[in-house]
Order: C-alpha cells, then structure tokens, then sequence
C-alpha cells in the first residue's frame, strides 16, 4: 500500500541523497542511560528507532564509566540527576519543564550528539526530530521543544455506515466480519506510526458498547456478543495494539455510551439495548459496574471516554449518579482486584449532560479526570465561537483539569478532501484562546462511518490515513505548537506539497493557495445556510429551497448560528431585514454567496497551469485538482439558491407574484451549477456521506443508504425548481381565491392501560389535571381530537408514560412546547439523542398548531407504534398527548400558523414522488 509520510521522504533523502557513507562518515554508536527510566519499552523503541537507522550496535551508557566519542549518539530521560549538566549546559535543561519536552545538543562537530526528555516520550520525540534533521549532519546544535497540548489525540470508530440487523445506532460487536481491519497489525503499524510521526500521544476508540466483546463476566456470561474464538481473536489484538501504542508514546483511550446494554444481556432481561428515558435499576447498574471492573483490570493502562448522554436522558441527577455511583466505583473495583492505585484517565464528554455538575460531584473521588467537547458540533465551522457553547467550554476550561477539543464527525466536510492549514491554525488557537482548552480529540476528516476507507471511486479503495495526510499533520503541528509566523508556515506547506507531488516550488505555491481559499468554502455553507451542525444534515448535497426559507420546518439547530458562527443573520432575518429597510449586522447570507465563490475562483485560478506538473503520486494530484473544481461548482450552486431565496422570500411581505419571477433566474443557475457538479463527482465519489442512516434527513432522508449521492439529487431539484415554475404561474391563474381549508383529522380509538381523562380538543379546552388554563388557538383540523389530560407537576417530576393497545398501527400526537426553559420536555432532537427518531417523532408535523393560555406555542410530533401493545415516553416536563390517528395519515410536514405570523411559502415546491419538498 501507498505510504507518504515525510518519514519516508526523509529517509529517501538521508540514505539517497547523501548517501549511507555521509550518515556514516564517523563511528557511531546509540549510547541509552537506563538512570530514571519508567516505560523501558518506548525508551528501547526509541533506541531500536535509531540503530536501525544508523545499522550501527546499541549500548547502556554509565554516568562516570563510559567514555563518549565522536559520532556517539547519547540519549536519556532527565529524571532527578545533576549528572546530565556535565553534558548538557544547564539552561538548556532548565527547558524541560513539562511531559514530552526534549532537548538535543552537541557542543562542536567533534562531540556526540546527546537527546534528553523529560520522560520517555520527550526521548523519543527527540530521536524522531534528529533523524528528520540526519542528526544535524555532525554540527553543533543546540534545540528544545515541548508541546503546548498536553493531549494530542486521533480517533477511529468501530462504527458502520448502517444499522445492524436488529439493532441501533453504535451497537456493532468487534468481529473480524463487520470489521476486517481491526485485526490488520499491518494497517494498526502504519496508523501509529503516522501518529508518532506527527507526535500525536492519544488514540480514541469509538463504540457503543465495546465490553461485551472485551471481558468475560462471570456473573453475566450470557452478556457476551462474540465467540469464544473471536473472544480470543479480540484480546490479542487489543494487547498487540495497547503495546505498540505504548512504544509510540501513545495512550490509547476506550470510549462507550450511556446507558447502552449488549444486545444477549438485553434480551435475556426483557430490556432495551438502548433508552433514552430508562430508569436505573440495581441490575443494568451492577452489570456496567462489573463490565467496567473487569474491563480495568485487564486493561489498566487504557483510559475511559465516558458519553453520558445520547443513550440515556441527558442533564439532571441521573448522570451524576451513573457517573459517581456506577462507572467510577466499576473503574476503583478493577484497580482493586490488581491492587493498584495508579488511576487510569477518565474523560468525560460534554455532550447531553450537565458537565460541570457531574465534575463537581465526580472530582471529590476520582482525581485524574478530564473534559471534552465538541469544537464546532459535528462540523468545522468557524474558529470564532461565541455564547453559550464558548461558555460551556470556558467553564470546564476553567476547573482545573485538562479540557479537550473534539473536532467531530466533519459531515460538512465529507466526502472531499480538507487540506486548508490557515482555517486550521487558527482554529487551534481558538482552542486554547476561547476555549480555554489543551488538549485535541480528532476525527479522521471524512467517512468516519466507513473507517479505514475514503468515499473516492477507485479500483483499490483509498486509505483515509494516507489521503488525509495533510489533515493529520497539520492539526498535530498546531496542537504542538499553533503560534507560528505566517510567512515561514507558507513556505513549510508548500515545501510538503512540492515533495509530495513532485511540483516546482512555485506550483506548490500556488496549490497551497487553492488549498487554504477552498478551506473556507465548506464552513461558510453552513454556518450561515445550514439547518444543524450534526451529521444528520449533508451539506455537500445541497439544501431543498424550503430548508433555505423555512428552517424551523428541518428542526433548526439554533446553536449553530448562536455559537458556531460569526455574528450575522440567517437567510429569514436577511430577507426580513432587506424589505423592511433595516440595517444587517455582521456576516450576511448574501456576502457569504459572493464569498464562497469568491474563494472558488480564485482557487481554481490558483491550479490554473499546474494540472500537468505533478511528478510524483499524479493519481491523487489530479483527485484533488477535481477537488478543487467540485467546491467551485458546490459553491456556485448554493450561491445561486441562496440569492434566489432571498428574492422569493420577499413575496411573504408583497404577495406579488412577481417577487417569485424575479428568483427564476438564479434558481435555474443553482441547478445548472447542481448538474456540473454531479458531472464531477459522478466517476469520483462513492457517495456524499458515511453515516447512510435513517438518522440522515437533510437534504433528503436517507433511509436504507437513499439520496447518497448527487446523482440522486439532480432530479429532486430539477423537480423543485419545475414546481416552482408551475406554481407561479398557478398563483397568477388563481389570484383572489380563498384557500382550501385542511380536513379533519380522524381519531383513531386504542386501549390505554391506565386510568385517563380525555379532554375534547377546542378553543377553551382544559387540559391539564392540576391548571386552569384553556386552549386559545388551534388548527381547525385538531377539532374534535381527544387529547389525555395531563397532570403537569408530575411530569416534570417523572416524565410521561402511556401504555396502550392498538388493532391497528396509529400515530400519537405528542404537542411540544416551543420553549427551551428545563419546565417543558425537550423535543427530540438527533444532535444530543440519537434515538430521536426511532418513532419519526424528530421532525414537527404541524408548526404553530395550538397555544394555550400564558403558555408558549406548541408543535405536534408524531410517534408511530404498529399494531399491538405498545409504550409512549416522553421525558421529564409538560407535553401534551392530543389523540391518536392513523398512520398513513399527517404524511408531510406542514404550518398551522395558528396566531397568523404569516405562511411559510412551503407550497411553492410540491412533491419529489412521495416527499413534500
């Protein structure tokens, strides 16, 4: 397989260029002080890293008993000695202050070339920086380094682009079936080495439940998901990994969600494997506690990412005493059966929990904790984060311990290639200046879903590890170091590009420029278009017109535009603004359309003249010349939508018909932009996105790995925009005609196995239990429903279950308050909980479909049971449960528009076979 690491340029260069009798010209011999040493095994790799590189012996040095040589290569950790200042002058020491520094000096060419760390991975580090550099060709050097990270990390999932059979989202067992590569010592070589290379200390891996393909319980055998050959298979590979892992300076990290159960435990149990609002019982509890205990015990080495959110409800007191009571007791139960006291990491994620209150609870008994959050959700939008997410950040900042960036998922991104090293460089320093934050969690920048490959079209499938290359070292760069002059980080990339791809420096330049200008392409779409930043939405693939003009439709992710982007305005408030004469502030919609292809001309201007320079790996320089003109043609399309939005949205004020003609023209060049850029990436890509789930909903659902690609998204907007041609010449024909109004919807009777109150759905209806108020707008369609009366004291206090029976498969209608105050249950949203859709309850059926008396205005989702006996729950705090209806009824999403804001223009679109657009 194709390796480019500049490790192996560098040797090129050190046994090519110069020639072995130039790296030999003096006896050399790798000389190690075992004085302080701790990890003998990454000190010996450090010491093995170098004979083999020099072909010459290896030997222990004695402090007062060897003598040095000319050509000795020295090196050591620092340790308590004075006996290193013999050696070394003393300020140079001084410098190792923190893990991982290293110093390397030689005093004049005639004296040995000596490396001290501060512990064994500053040696390493060390050793890797003198051979880069041919050990400084025998001339005096004086170099000290340390990172400004304290972890610098990548993660890989054991993850799948679909569900298993029978299973949800994150539940893959490790076997060599689903997941060939992880058994491949080969690949796992390559990738740590890519990670020593880049000094990279910390190694992420993602699963939902890994412990029942880790550990043996022996009060829970049945909770086992593999065969015992498999069993055997598994632990292998994971001490083969733990162990050159080790060698490398690298930590490896498990991670798993919360509450998730092994699919046999489950079933044995009569439990779910996964639920959101399960209470916590002493069984589930003691089975996690004892997973974790083993888990510990065998492995005490490997750190814990512990999720506490997604699979079980986020934020309250649950998680802390999960936290507290369950997964920290498992971690000191493990310690104790190998009677240890040395803490393994636990890192605890902030996402769908209350984190500074579980650190608060959690650091008085466990002490080597951690904090990680997402940087800019599960995309790269900006590093100019503000609000409540640079908050959220700055406190767990500020507690004492580590915080860690996790750059995530990247579904803005994929499938292309990211290659911008300014965007990055400045997000790095983002981390540390906003966020207050030191240390990074990287995902692998596309295909996560569908690790170890890339979505390119090719005989051979791509290795993300090799196409991502610059990917990886310039996050590793910046997190090592992210203050580094402008000027001098021009010339380090260009040099890369140059020798990776053979080009004339002055090319390289220039592709350099292409790089960092389409850079910005991606994170603008979205953060001043898009819906959400989670991978649900595929932004590569385009937005319908509606999710343009009616985001709150598409479950707006408002954290998107409130932290995750520049001030500035949405393409609704633009608009909004622009009719009424108002001032805009900050970052526009409609600067960012004449940026992002601002950016796209003047990188494909860049690449202009170099397409035949390439010398070297010329398959995957014309791959990212393709690139390049794939982000002209994404921008140019949304470019042209976004304009034509902004000009169509201007007939919600006038209602003139011709507010609508005068978009037809931009609208038409977004799809004729949409057909080049399917023409581009028709032969190129695989697919637009890895996560291939019914958890994908924007621009289409993608249920069953459906509207992957562009080129099946070509006739979806052909047929949005030949709607809207007809549509306006329908307005034109039907001017001054009342509108139809919507039928009733039909009541649908089921069994509820509880003793319930019905409450007839009018205006003045009573529909809580322990309140007066009285329902004073509705949509006419909700007439005659019955709703439960609902007592709203205990849901807050415990949520709300209905068990009912069903003769045939029904929809209930569970009414969300529009309101995020912690009163009201949340509405189920797929970026914090990953089973929000598993009943089509995410998106709202009808917008602004009632209001009750002093209360916010509420949206009905819908929850679809088949026939039989069936559960509804909702979490903690008021909702209302408005009736049951068939479930081939309520199909498409619309607005009620009950207090008259104004139509959302939805109509203007029509259908793509059976989706309303």
């Amino acid at each position: 397989m194709m390796k480019f690491f500049l490790k192996y340029i560098f040797l090129f260069c050190v046994f090519g260029l110069m020639g072995r009798n130039a790296l030999s010209a003096e006896p050399i011999r790798v000389l190690y002080a075992e004085n302080e040493v701790v990890n003998q095994q990454r000190l010996q790799y450090a010491v093995n890293k170098l004979t083999v590189a020099t072909q010459k012996p290896s030997a222990v040095f004695r402090f007062g008993e060897t003598a040095l040589q000319k050509g000795d290569l020295l090196l050591g950790v620092l340790g308590t000695t004075a006996r290193w200042q013999e050696l070394v002058p003393a300020k140079l020491l001084d410098d190792l202050k923190n893990k991982e520094s290293f110093v390397i000096y030689r005093k004049d060419s005639t004296s040995p070339l000596i490396i001290v760390g501060k512990d064994e991975t500053g040696v390493l580090y060390g050793c890797e920086q003198a051979l880069e550099n041919t050990f400084y060709a025998n001339k005096p050097v004086s170099y000290t380094d340390a990172p400004e990270m304290v972890l610098r990390g990548t993660a890989i999932g054991l993850q799948k682009t679909e569900y298993l059979p029978g299973r949800d989202v994150y539940e893959y067992p490790y076997t060599e079936d689903l997941f060939p590569w992880f058994y491949d010592k080969e690949l796992w070589v390559q990738y740590l080495d890519m990670m020593l290379e880049n000094r990279y200390n910390t190694l992420y891996l993602w699963n939902g439940h890994p412990f029942s393909s880790l550990v043996k319980l022996k009060d829970y055998p049945y909770a086992l998901e593999v065969d015992d050959e498999t069993f055997a298979k598994n632990e292998e590979i994971y001490r083969f990994l733990t162990e050159e892992a080790n060698k490398r300076g690298i930590w490896v990290i498990q991670m798993f969600y919360n509450i998730l159960l092994p699919k046999p435990f489950a079933d044995k149990h009569g439990l779910k494997t996964q639920e959101r609002n399960r209470v916590i019982t002493p069984l589930i509890s003691d089975y996690t506690r004892k997973s974790i205990a083993a888990f510990v015990e065998k492995y005490p080495n490997v750190g814990l990412l512990v999720t506490l959110g997604e699979a079980m409800e986020g934020v309250g007191q649950d998680d802390i005493d999960w936290f507290t009571k369950t997964i920290i007791p498992g971690v000191k139960d493990g310690l104790n059966a190998i009677q240890s006291e040395l803490e393994p990491p636990i890192i605890l994620r902030a996402h769908d929990t209350d984190a500074p209150a579980v650190m608060k609870a959690a650091l008085p008994i466990y002490q080597n904790l951690y904090t990680s959050a997402k940087f800019n959700g599960e995309a790269l939008t900006t590093y100019e984060t503000r609000g409540k997410w640079a908050e959220l950040h700055q406190t767990l900042g500020s507690i004492g311990t580590v915080h860690i960036q996790n750059v995530h998922i990247l579904a803005n991104l994929e499938p292309f290639r990211y290659a911008a090293p300014d965007f990055i460089q400045k997000s790095v320093k983002s981390m540390h200046d906003i966020h207050f934050s030191n240390g990074l969690h990287l995902y692998p920048q596309a295909s996560y879903w569908d690790w170890p490959y890339t979505a390119d079209k090719t005989d051979e499938r791509l290795l993300q590890v090799e196409r991502d290359w610059m990917w990886y070292k310039a996050w590793a760069r910046y997190a090592w170091k992210a203050a580094r002059p402008e000027n001098k980080e021009k010339i380090y990339w260009s040099s890369l590009l140059s020798n990776y791809y053979g080009l004339p420096e002055k090319d390289a330049t220039n592709l350099l420029v292409a790089l960092d200008e389409v850079g910005e392409i991606s994170p603008k779409i979205l953060r001043r278009f898009g819906i959400t930043d989670g991978n649900r939405q595929t932004s590569s693939l385009g937005m319908l017109m509606t999710q343009l003009i009616n985001p709150y439709r598409y479950g707006l992710f408002t954290l998107l535009y409130e932290s995750e982007a520049p001030e500035g305005e949405m393409i609704i408030e633009y608009a909004e603004k622009q009719f009424k004469g108002e001032q805009h502030v900050g970052e526009t919609p409609m600067r960012v359309a004449d940026e992002i292809v601002a950016h796209a001309n003047k990188a494909v201007q860049a690449i202009q003249g170099i397409q035949q320079s390439a010398h070297k790996n010329q398959e995957e320089f014309q791959r990212l010349i393709n690139d390049v003109y794939i982000h002209q043609a994404l921008a140019e399309h949304y470019s042209s939508k976004v304009k034509a939005a902004i000009q169509l949205l201007e007939y919600k004020y006038t209602e003139d018909v011709e507010s609508l003609r005068k978009a037809l023209p931009d609208f038409e060049k977004s799809v004729d932009a949409y057909k080049k850029l399917t023409a581009l990436t028709t032969d190129s890509y695989l697919y637009a996105n890895s996560m291939q789930t019914k958890q994908r909903k924007i621009p289409m659902r993608g249920v069953d790995a459906t509207f992957k690609h562009w080129t099946e998204m070509l006739p979806v907007f052909e047929t949005e925009l030949h709607n809207f041609q007809q549509a306006i010449d329908s307005i034109a024909s039907t001017a001054g005609q009342p509108k139809k109004e919507r039928k009733l919807l039909n009541e649908k009777e089921v069994s509820v196995k509880a003793n319930v109150q019905y409450a007839v759905l009018k205006k003045g209806a009573k529909l809580h239990l322990d309140q007066e108020l009285v329902v004073t707008h509705l949509a006419n369609e909700l007439e005659g429903m019955k709703a439960v009366m609902i007592n709203s004291e205990d849901q807050k206090l415990n949520g709300t279950t209905l068990k009912f029976e069903n003769d045939q498969a029904v929809k209930v209608l569970v009414g969300y308050f529009n309101n995020t105050d912690k009163v009201f249950a949340p509405k189920p949203v797929l970026e914090i909980d990953a089973t929000a859709n598993d009943y089509g309850q995410a998106e709202a059926k009808i917008r602004h479909a009632l209001r009750i008396q002093y209360m916010p205005m509420l949206d009905i989702h819908t929850y679809s049971f088949p026939k039989g006996k069936n559960e509804l729950k909702i979490p903690k705090g008021e909702a209302l449960i408005l009736g049951f209806i068939a479930d081939d009824e309520l199909q498409h999403a619309y607005n009620a528009d009950v207090d008259n804001q104004g139509d959302d223009m939805d109509d203007l679109f029509g259908y793509y076979e059976e989706t309303k657009l």
